[in-house]
């Protein structure tokens, strides 16, 4: 019944995309989840449909899954379909065999758009990798994770917090290249405990036996270069951090995506102004004196020979390695990962990469292009429209709507309110309806497959592992749609039930 009620909004919506991503379960059965995207009563939709088991991970096997499901529940996808989300494995978004082009082949209007998440995430890990200083850097987050979790370490590392701060005591992060948020949440972890970090390192450095080696070797390790990288990227991969949690919004459109992005591309920009750095250089000097009041030693000037006093020296050759002070860091370190995180989300956000993205920008009420004929109408060929219907629409709608305005309605500040507004007379603007419907219905991320993975987890537990693969499903719809579980018309429930089970001799009423 769950799944007939969103098979019905679909239906009544028209247009819809699908989002889906794979999983292993407590088995290591891969697991895929299949989750329909669409607008309706006024609000985008995420519902999901089905968890499909599948022993082969190969496109032509992973498509006709999914063409199945959809059949199965009575969606005309031919037609309806209009966007697709995956991950950026090959297998899913391959241009020419991935499952996005296969199912292209069946649906002309499925575009596929790569997970705006995974694409932020990408960028985070490449900064990474990209920069040495950064990725020796997060090694070392690592190993303070590894060895504060050790059995030995651990209370002592809880005591200590709870000596030296209020509150619960925090644990360090283990960073992983898949979890979005992970890295962000160690730099803030590190950040805010670093007193009490230093303080278990040095009272196990006096220690003997292994430990007390290594605790001086990650102690050593600690110094004012650590807490330069440290404040810097908290404050960068802090406002990723942001950007990640709206992206996986399941009310987001493509469009507010987009102005997320550009907001979050100017936002960098701006850090790249000195005074911002001296804002930052001010905070490493406050972190660093907490926990160690000395400040860093500056070295002596080296001086020039009086012998070459008369002469323009051209050559570094023989001298020694420049000092690492705040120019240094400012040019060498903080410049370099602020430029290559510019330049890595404009190679993954741009829209050149989706076609689809040039235009849908004329839907929004927000942008300078909104409602632009040239704009607009390249989005409406991708989707087949009536150009000339859509031109006559677009000149009596620009006029109900400045009327209004001035009137005294607010101006709509998304598509989505957008769509709202034109609902009410959608036989009269019937093609500009069906491209807001589809603006808002093209998938943001794959977040939503991501949160049902919580609930398998949940629902093939080890005790439940040896369940079948529909009552998994089932299951697994009635958790996560348990919003329309619980609302089920009881009566309508107990008729069917009934019809569908004659031979069996229960009295229901």
């Amino acid at each position: 019944m769950v799944r007939t009620e969103i098979a019905e909004e679909v239906k009544n919506s028209e247009v819809f995309s699908i989002i889906a991503d794979e999983t292993k379960d407590v088995k290591k059965k891969e697991q895929i989840s299949i989750v329909l995207r669409y607008y309706y009563n006024g609000a985008i939709q995420e519902s999901f449909l089905h968890f499909e088991s599948t022993e082969k991970l190969d496109a032509a096997g992973l498509s006709e899954k999914i063409i199945h499901i959809l059949e199965s529940s009575g969606l005309e996808y031919k037609k309806n379909l209009v966007g697709q989300a995956y991950d950026g494995a090959s297998v899913m978004s391959g241009k020419h065999s991935g499952v996005q082009a296969r199912i292209r082949e069946r649906a002309k209007y499925a575009f596929s758009i790569h997970c705006t998440t995974h694409c932020l995430n990408l960028v985070l890990v490449d900064t990474v990798k990209a920069i040495p200083e950064v990725e020796q850097f997060f090694y070392l987050l690592e190993k303070l994770y590894v060895f504060t979790s050790g059995s030995a370490v651990h209370p002592k590392w809880l005591a200590i917090q709870r000596d030296m701060f209020e509150g619960a005591p925090r644990e360090l992060q283990r960073l992983s290249d898949t979890r979005w948020a992970c890295r962000f949440i160690a730099l803030r972890n590190i950040m805010d405990r670093l007193p009490a970090l230093k303080r278990v390192l040095q009272e196990i450095a006096e220690e003997h036996g292994e430990r007390s080696v290594e605790a001086r070797g990650l102690l050593a390790q600690i110094n004012f270069e650590f807490t330069v990288h440290l404040v810097v990227l908290r404050k960068v991969f802090g406002e990723t951090k942001l950007l990640s949690d709206i992206l996986q919004s399941l009310t987001l459109d493509i469009s507010k995506a987009v102005d997320l992005v550009e907001a979050l591309v100017k936002t960098l920009s701006d850090f790249r102004q000195e005074s911002f750095f001296d804002d930052v250089w001010d905070e490493v000097l406050n972190v660093f004196g907490q926990c160690d009041p000395t400040p860093p030693a500056e070295k002596r000037p080296k001086t020039l020979s009086s012998k070459l006093s008369q002469h323009c020296v051209l050559t570094t050759l023989g001298q020694r390695e420049p000092e690492r002070d705040k120019d240094w860091f400012r040019t060498n370190f903080f410049y370099p990962v602020i430029d290559l995180m510019l330049s890595e989300l404009e190679r993954r956000f741009s829209s050149k990469n989706c076609e689809i993205m040039n235009s849908i920008p004329a839907l929004n009420p927000q942008k300078d292009t909104f409602l632009k004929e040239k704009d607009l109408f390249s989005f409406a060929e991708l989707y087949d429209s009536n150009i000339d219907d859509l031109g006559h629409e677009l000149h009596q709608f620009k006029r109900i709507l400045e009327r209004k305005i001035q009137a005294g309605m607010q101006r709509p500040s998304s598509t989505v309110q957008l769509v709202q507004f034109i609902e009410p007379n959608k036989d009269v603007f019937f093609e500009l309806y069906r491209l807001c419907k589809i603006a808002v219905a093209i998938p943001v991320s794959t977040a939503a497959c991501e949160r049902s993975f919580s609930t398998l987890k949940l629902v093939k537990a080890y005790l439940g592992s040896t369940m079948n693969e529909d009552r998994l499903s089932n299951l697994g719809v009635l958790s996560i749609e348990s919003r329309r579980a619980k609302a089920l018309n009881l009566d309508s429930f107990v008729d069917r039930f009934a019809k569908n089970h004659k031979n069996r001799r229960i009295r229901l009423l």
